[in-house]
């Protein structure tokens, strides 16, 4: 889902090998007994059963999210966070691993009814459904909130837009903010309170994975400020906003109209949760392994206490490494020159040394060298490799004459990169160095995460004016099928003013159509056949550059309980009812 946040590693050497599997046991104690955990414990089984309520769970993150506004966001770990306090029509079970994709309806009564071969999805509230103030939660608020998250770019243009490509009347409605009539838009129905009806303008077969965005969270009209929004959220959750300073801390306490009866999902464990912003990468590792915090943003751990967790049998006992659906990719963009050309972009795809990027970010412990886009834990994903090098270390020769083919013996370009994430620096200086070598000469920009989308990186006109030929990124699945990782970084009609997340650019009629074809393919065999045709010509239009698969390495804070590292958020630990041990 989603941009995932990069995690702060640099190269280690030799401490880069892949974690074993359990390998030590230790004293975990649970309401349920004593349970052993070890190396990748959290992947397979909930590590630190506890059903004990009371205390603070502290999260804490080295900048700022995009935002906390379930409709204004779009980073994985915001989607996970979000849930606690912003209830969407379905979500994921917060199992271990794979059992993390699995759907469960949420605000929802049950999963989506489908008719009309896919094109209208009808979908039914639970009853007793309350706002923290305790009025009612009804479909009108879930209309609502799909309207302003997805039709007012102008004021919220951080999540993805799919509703708006989709809906019946969407690209032309301009969202409430700027709709004065009382119905708003009429491809969204609200036959009673407890019924919402979405008409689509094409079948679309994964549409429960669809409305499992925080965008299907409701917001009661009347209390919508736009984007300050953020500043006073009214939760549908079992937690609410006690506090919230911008770019500093937000604290969430338990929501008393929240109905344990409404909602099979969450547990409200704790008292109290405390988000700290802008905390030193080294300072939460630091905290992570005493115990008394949890990285927010989920990215693992830094190279020094890499070094330290791979080198120790016992510490390595309390990490557990895992895919997540992600792919760390470089982004060409086609309409800064001359990557309009697309030898200069092969050029691009032969020169990387990906082994030098690899190992900028850790070492294989932290992912695999890519050659496609989709990842292998992805549907559609077909092995390929396109530009291959020996030992995926690059082919100057092979650059040099794409260079020739594209008019050029020289290019001169920016390359962007997230100035918090060192990890995402390390890798783009890789990059920059196996360029040269071809005569490409890359310049790094460096841009906060937290604003890397809304004004540098994910704003065209920006990338544009200031020659950023070249962009960092790291892609998480909105859902786990090709489309769900597909869609927003190839579909034409995902490029957005800002918040955008094509950033290539990439504006192809054959994968766009195809994009459409498969989502509207019922037997899900041929839709993941569609998926690799995609992946495929991707490629060989050379606008992304997969670099690697990547893994994350989490440290387990031992005074949290009910700890699962989910596929659906990227391989992080699901935070819906993560607890304290004592």
């Amino acid at each position: 889902m989603r941009r995932s946040a990069l995690a702060a590693v640099a190269a280690i050497g030799s401490a880069s090998l892949l974690l074993a599997g359990c390998s030590k046991a230790d004293d975990n104690k649970s309401d349920n007994g004593t349970k052993a955990a070890g190396a990748n414990a959290a992947t397979t089984d909930v590590v630190n059963v506890s059903t004990h309520k009371g205390g603070t769970v502290t999260y804490e993150l080295s900048d700022v999210p995009d935002s906390f506004d379930p409709g204004n966001t779009y980073y994985a770990y915001m989607y996970n966070f979000s849930r606690l306090y912003a209830r969407p029509l379905m979500t994921f079970e917060p199992g271990p691993g794979s059992k993390g994709n699995t759907l469960a309806p949420d605000l929802a009564a049950s999963k989506g009814v489908s008719s009309d071969g896919g094109k209208t999805w009808t979908y039914k509230l639970r009853s007793g459904l309350k706002y923290q103030d305790g009025t009612a939660i009804t479909s009108k608020d879930v209309k609502y909130a799909v309207e302003r998250s997805n039709f007012a770019r102008d004021v919220l243009s951080l999540g993805p837009n799919y509703f708006q490509q989709f809906l019946v009347g969407g690209k032309d409605y301009k969202g409430p903010y700027k709709d004065k009539s009382a119905g708003g838009l009429k491809s969204i129905a609200t036959p009673d309170d407890t019924t919402i009806v979405f008409h689509l303008n094409t079948a679309f077969q994964e549409f429960d994975y669809l409305v499992a965005a925080p965008q299907t969270a409701p917001v009661p009209q009347a209390k919508d400020t736009g984007v300050d929004y953020v500043k006073n959220i009214v939760s549908s959750g079992s937690y609410q906003f006690q506090s919230y300073q911008d770019g500093k801390q937000a604290v969430l306490v338990r929501n008393k109209n929240w109905d344990a009866s409404t909602d099979p999902l969450r547990k409200q464990y704790p008292d109290k949760i405390v988000v700290n912003l802008k905390v030193n990468a080294d300072t939460i590792d630091k905290d992570v392994l005493a115990g008394s915090a949890i990285d927010l943003g989920g990215t693992g751990v830094q190279s020094a206490t890499q070094a330290q967790l791979l080198t120790s049998a016992d510490k390595k006992a309390g990490t557990d490494n895992t895919y997540g659906g992600r792919l760390v990719y470089t982004a060409i963009n086609t309409k800064v020159a001359p990557f309009n050309n697309v030898q200069c972009r092969k050029a691009v795809e032969y020169a990387i040394d990906k082994v030098s990027v690899q190992t900028a970010e850790g070492g294989p412990v932290r992912g695999d060298v890519a050659t496609t886009v989709l990842p292998p834990d992805i549907t559609g994903y077909a092995k390929d490799d396109q530009y291959a090098s020996t030992g995926s270390k690059g082919d100057v020769t092979k650059a040099k004459a794409a260079l020739k083919a594209c008019g050029k013996t020289s290019i001169s370009t920016n390359l962007s990169a997230r100035s918090d994430r060192p990890q995402e620096i390390s890798a783009a200086t890789a990059i920059i160095n196996s360029l040269k070598a071809v005569g490409i000469n890359a310049s790094l920009k460096q841009y906060p995460s937290g604003k890397y989308f809304t004004d540098y990186a994910g704003v065209p006109k920006f990338t544009e004016k200031q020659n950023i030929g070249l962009i960092m990124m790291q892609w998480g699945a909105d859902w786990p099928s090709g489309y769900g990782f597909l869609q927003q970084i190839l579909n034409g009609s995902a490029i957005g003013a800002s918040g955008n997340t094509n950033l290539s650019q990439y504006d192809n009629k054959t994968v766009n159509g195809l994009l459409a074809k498969a989502i509207g393919t019922e037997d899900a065999s041929a839709r993941n056949t569609i998926y690799a045709q995609i992946d495929k010509q991707t490629m060989s239009d050379a606008v992304i550059v997969p670099l690697t698969y990547f893994k994350v390495l989490l440290a387990r804070p031992a005074n949290y309980s009910n700890l699962v590292s989910t596929a659906a958020f990227s391989g992080q630990y699901d935070y819906l009812n993560v607890g304290t041990t004592k």
